[in-house]
């Protein structure tokens, strides 16, 4: 998974909101066939089955059965809009500044 600068931006400002839960945990699940829902949750700790990683000193964490499913996935975050999930196949080149979770 990868992060725009803006998104790694909005969650450490949510950290700093929330510095009992400094832990970023992002989940995939599917909707149906052919949609996904992600979720963003803050939480205490990383769990003993995530894939976490700290960039600019923000932890992110992936639950191990998703990760494989996050490869080719930007989350970004926009004023208005809030984050968005493009997936590389399916979206144009961003031009933006993106951090690799990989």
């Amino acid at each position: 998974m990868k992060l725009t600068r803006s998104a790694v931006e909005r969650l450490k400002a949510l950290v700093r909101e929330h510095p009992e839960d400094p832990i970023v945990r992002v989940q995939v699940k599917d909707v149906d066939e052919q949609r996904l829902a992600f979720s963003i949750t803050l939480e205490h700790q990383i769990q003993s089955d995530d894939k976490a990683r700290t960039v600019d000193g923000l932890t992110v964490a992936i639950p191990s059965a998703g990760a494989m499913r996050m490869e080719g996935i930007t989350m970004d975050y926009q004023e208005p809009g809030g984050f968005t999930f493009r997936h590389a196949n399916h979206q144009n080149d961003f031009r933006l500044n993106l951090i690799n979770l990989n």
